[in-house]
């Protein structure tokens, strides 16, 4: 037992919340409420009623916000469990795509600002980054199968960071269109989406060459 585990009083009424029953604790709750959460975010971001690309994105940003409760409470707790190993990530990756894909299924909204040319490189940026979390979901079940870990690498918590902004933007420009059309706050906020997406999927393509250079070994077995 190392020193943070001695330091956490197991018989205190927020280890015991935090710890539920069995692997059913907080953070793997938090993780399937955030799975849960993206069906509603797709019907509400689909869904015409007032202000409903605003309502949506509040859900996608709850959803954002378990992420970030869900890892700090195991960690504080101690509470990191296999399934919350295999579940969070796949929550996270499917809560973003999602976002991305759904955005592409309104061609008006970004060729009113960019044209066919910019639905395309949209379009082949989500392509890209579908295709890096498939390589590296492939490259960490080979590892994991002759038992080495594979590291996040520093690219790949950047990129979350950029697709995340760029995902929120986006609908904060769909919502702002919806209302008020072409118009100056609307013009800006989608050329900063868009500049925050096309680094997301530079970084998103320097993180997969950097996970397969390191780990190429890994093929090599």
């Amino acid at each position: 037992m190392n020193n943070e585990e001695k330091e956490i009083d197991k018989n205190s009424k927020a280890y015991k919340f935090a710890a539920g029953k069995g692997v059913m604790n907080l953070p793997n709750k938090l993780t399937i409420s955030r799975m849960c959460m993206i069906p509603v975010f797709i019907a509400l971001f689909y869904i015409r009623f007032p202000y409903h690309y605003f309502v949506a994105l509040a859900v996608f940003a709850v959803a954002c916000l378990t992420d970030l409760f869900d890892g700090k409470i195991a960690r504080k707790y101690n509470l990191v469990t296999n399934l919350g190993k295999f579940l969070d990530p796949i929550a996270d990756k499917v809560l973003v795509l999602s976002a991305l894909v759904i955005v592409l299924t309104v061609p008006e909204f970004i060729r009113a600002f960019f044209t066919d040319a910019g639905l395309i490189a949209m379009g082949c940026g989500v392509a890209v980054i579908l295709a890096r979390e498939i390589i590296v979901s492939g490259f960490r079940m080979v590892a994991a199968s002759s038992g080495a870990v594979i590291a996040a690498d520093i690219f790949g918590k950047y990129k979350t960071v950029f697709q995340d902004i760029s995902v929120v933007l986006m609908i904060v420009g769909a919502g702002l269109w919806e209302i008020f059309g072409r118009h100056l706050a609307v013009d800006i906020t989608n050329y900063i989406w868009m500049g925050f997406f096309g680094i997301a999927v530079i970084l998103t393509v320097i993180s997969g060459i950097n996970y397969i250079v390191k780990n190429i070994q890994v093929l090599k077995q």
